[in-house]
């Protein structure tokens, strides 16, 4: 039993997961809303603390017949994990929006527009599953992160993934347009998995183990087949950068974005990204840093293409969460950038000495606080009560509610990496990685990127502020938790932007893997 203790915060939200479900059978179904929420809060609060208790310690370590490796990356990634996780939930249960009702169906089992869902309806009636999925969707994310062998990153990868399927079905509003994005994801994911799986068969054909450090001391000593190893790594990679959002494994993102429901979606957004950014640097790292050179180049390129791509593609949107589906893109494609360098510390900035583990770790920081901050703004505008995210809808907001309008601005500000925003700190760390790595061309091309990408940033702006205000359109009063997340993104944005040097230095010197 002692050998599980490190890893007792992931078990705390899985076993409280577990009597999520168990109050579905057992708590009135006018009571579940509020229980199931204060219950999931609990949960993740109690997590949170515990990991950062563990962290303040300090003592890394192999747990679960040495199947989860709980050190300074995992640590670091299950706060961050955790703490968005926490400000989502505040969407998830936020009431208010949309003129009391909760922003998941009625009944998910009802047949759209039939009898059976309008009648759901009008009895005020909700999916509190939701919690228990978000629950054990973060799990599988904690587990990823901290998995130290391929079966269990492969396991972790499913028990992350079948939930948001599920969630992303659930929208109260445009149902099929909900199921159809759900029913995408499912397939693509379910092929990216399995390109996963086959390519950790490979390695272990490779090495005789499923252990990352026995994958490394095998490419060390020269063992093996070498054309297995280039195609497990590549086959591998595929199934995590599809989780990503890496062109060219990207063709999810936009339908899935747009269809799932807000709160979702933007739990999708950074925690999603967060979990196989930081699975990802502990296989390229761990596994295959022997190998350094070989996937160098081919991460570089799919750091290329996912920049141009979803910083060219959004230009051409005229839909503010699908815009923001391809400023996700392109995100991605700036962490691979720092993903590139491969280096243990850097030296020579002012904030101090940091790695390519701590800039990929405080870019997610930075990237997490305005795309949860703006998809909670995303869930206000309405046009006949439904979610409307066209640019006419959005005309003109920021002249009808000045603060929203502000508060949007600063996180389109902070993702276009301009000055006093934490976005503009979190591309100097992932392109000084890069730099510092010998990849100076990668680090031109993420500066013209990060131009292009700026252009459709100041193209919402300007609807913001520069349209004439359409007259159809509502825009409901945000409630408590909704107001949460827009305070703690500009607060948060501000603070990274003008003071980060101490997270710098928590990230950089909790950046080292176990093996």
């Amino acid at each position: 039993m002692e050998a599980f203790i490190p890893a007792a915060p992931l078990f705390v939200v899985f076993i409280g997961a577990i009597i999520g479900v168990a109050m579905e059978g057992a708590v009135p179904r006018l009571h579940r809303p509020t229980i199931q929420s204060w219950w999931t809060a609990l949960v993740i609060v109690a997590a949170l603390g515990w990991t950062a208790v563990d962290w303040n310690r300090g003592q890394g370590t192999l747990s679960a017949k040495a199947s989860l490796a709980i050190d300074g990356p995992t640590w670091a990634a299950w706060v961050l994990l955790l703490f968005f996780g926490l400000l989502s939930l505040l969407l998830f249960a936020d009431h208010r929006v949309g003129g009391g009702e909760s922003p998941f169906v009625a009944s998910a089992s009802a047949v759209p527009a039939s009898q059976a869902e309008r009648d759901a309806i009008a009895a005020r009636q909700e999916q509190t599953e939701v919690y228990p999925l978000l629950l054990f969707s973060l799990t599988g994310m904690m587990s990823f992160i901290a998995a130290n062998d391929m079966i269990t990153m492969f396991v972790s990868l499913e028990i992350f993934s079948f939930p948001l399927y599920i969630l992303a079905s659930l929208a109260r509003r445009r149902r099929l347009l909900s199921q159809e994005a759900a029913l995408k994801y499912f397939l693509l994911g379910a092929l990216s998995s399995a390109l996963f799986l086959y390519g950790l068969a490979l390695l272990y054909g490779f090495s005789g183990s499923f252990f990352l450090r026995d994958i490394d001391s095998s490419i060390t000593s020269g063992a093996g087949s070498e054309p297995l190893l280039l195609a497990g790594m590549g086959l591998v990679s595929v199934g995590i950068l599809f989780k990503l959002g890496a062109v060219p494994f990207h063709n999810w993102v936009p339908d899935v974005y747009t269809g799932s429901p807000t709160p979702v979606t933007g739990f999708m957004a950074i925690c999603t990204k967060l979990a196989a950014a930081v699975g990802l640097l502990r296989i390229l790292y761990v596994a295959l840093g022997a190998m350094r050179w070989d996937w160098q180049l081919y991460v570089a390129v799919i750091a290329v293409l996912t920049m141009l791509a979803g910083g060219l593609i959004g230009l051409m949107q005229t839909d503010v969460k699908r815009l923001m589906a391809y400023s996700s893109i392109a995100h991605a494609g700036f962490i691979l950038t720092g993903v590139v360098g491969a280096t243990t510390v850097i030296s020579g900035l002012a904030e101090g000495r940091i790695g390519s583990v701590a800039s990929v770790l405080f870019y997610l920081a930075a990237y997490g606080l305005p795309t949860l901050g703006t998809f909670a703004i995303i869930a206000l505008v309405r046009r006949s009560g439904a979610e409307s995210s066209g640019f006419d809808a959005w005309a003109g907001l920021g002249r009808r509610r000045p603060v929203l309008g502000v508060a949007m601005t600063i996180f389109l500000l902070s993702m276009a990496g301009m000055p006093l925003t934490g976005g503009l700190i979190a591309k100097i760390m992932v392109f000084a990685a890069a730099w510092q790595g010998h990849y100076q061309w990668l680090v031109v091309v993420a500066v013209v990127a990060s131009l292009v990408t700026a252009g459709f940033y100041f193209r919402v702006i300007w609807v913001l502020f520069g349209e004439a205000p359409s007259e159809q359109t509502a825009v409901v009063q945000p409630g408590a938790g909704t107001w949460t997340v827009i305070w703690t993104g500009i607060i948060g944005t501000f603070v990274l932007g003008v003071c980060p040097g101490p997270l710098l230095e928590v990230l950089n010197n909790a950046a080292v893997f176990l093996r």
